[in-house]
C-alpha cells in the first residue's frame, strides 16, 4: 500500500477552479507519513485548502507511531477509528503520483504511479480532530485503498482510491449518504493510471531530489486487447 506521495508542480485550478487556497501546496517528491500533506476539505460551502497531519490521530491514540496512515475501504465501517470520521468527516489528497513498490525475489522496486497524462489527481482520505487545548487542535489523515485495478495488480493489490474531479463535492458534502460513498471506493478505472519504476533513493523518505521521479524503465499502462 502507498506509503509515499508525489506532490509537485500542481495545477490545481485545473481540477477545482473555485478553490480557496487558504494555505500554501505543500510539495515534496517523497512525502512520507508523519508529516504535514495539503488536503482539501469542505468548510462554508467552499474548497479550502489545508494542511493535515499525514497518520489519523484520534484522541485516544497513545503512541503517535501507531497512526495509520490508510485505511481499507471494506472495512471502515467496522472499525471505530474510521467509521465515525468516514460518514462526516471526508477529505481528498491532491498529488501528482503516489509510490508502491513491487516485490521481487530478493529486493523491492519502487514504482510510481501517475496519471497516464501526468496530470493531478484527489486521492480519498478521512480526517480527525485531536483538541490538545480548549482551543489548540491538531488535523490529521488517512488515506483510503481499495483493491488495485488489473493493470497495475502486477505491482501492488492496494491503491489509493482517486476521486473524479465531477464527484468531488459529492464526496466531501457530510450529508451525502453512505450508499453513494460507497459507489465511489472503486478501482480506479484501467485507462486512467499508469507506473514506471523510479530509483530506489525513493527508499529513503530523507532524499528529496527530483531524482526520486525520474523513470528507469517504460510506463506499465493498459493497452486495449
Amino acid at each position: 500500500m502507498t506509503g509515499r506521495l508525489h506532490v509537485q508542480r500542481l495545477t490545481l485550478s485545473r481540477l477545482v477552479p473555485s478553490l480557496n487556497d487558504t494555505e500554501p501546496l505543500i510539495e515534496s517528491p517523497n512525502l512520507a507519513p508523519r508529516q504535514p500533506v495539503s488536503a482539501i476539505r469542505l468548510e462554508q460551502g467552499r474548497f479550502r485548502l489545508q494542511p493535515l497531519f499525514w497518520g489519523l490521530t484520534p484522541p485516544w491514540l497513545k503512541v503517535l507511531d501507531h497512526a495509520p496512515h490508510c485505511a481499507r475501504a471494506e472495512t471502515l465501517n467496522q472499525r471505530a477509528m474510521f467509521s465515525e470520521a468516514f460518514s462526516a468527516r471526508r477529505c481528498v489528497i491532491p498529488v501528482s503520483g503516489f509510490y508502491v513498490w513491487k516485490i521481487q525475489a530478493h529486493s523491492k522496486q519502487p514504482y510510481l504511479v501517475t496519471h497516464v497524462n501526468r496530470g493531478p489527481l484527489l486521492l480519498g482520505a478521512l480526517w480527525c480532530r485531536y483538541h490538545t487545548t480548549l482551543t489548540a487542535f491538531t488535523d490529521s489523515t488517512a488515506l483510503i485503498s481499495v483493491p488495485a485495478n488489473v493493470c497495475l495488480s502486477s505491482l501492488t493489490d492496494r491503491l489509493p482510491v482517486v476521486v473524479p474531479p465531477e464527484a468531488l463535492m459529492r464526496w466531501l458534502d457530510p450529508t451525502t449518504d453512505l450508499e453513494a460513498l460507497n459507489a465511489l471506493l472503486m478501482p480506479a478505472p484501467l485507462e486512467l493510471l499508469g507506473a514506471f519504476p523510479v530509483s530506489k533513493q525513493v527508499n529513503n523518505p530523507a532524499h528529496q531530489s527530483s531524482s526520486c521521479a525520474h523513470p528507469v524503465g517504460p510506463m506499465l499502462r493498459w493497452a486495449m486487447p
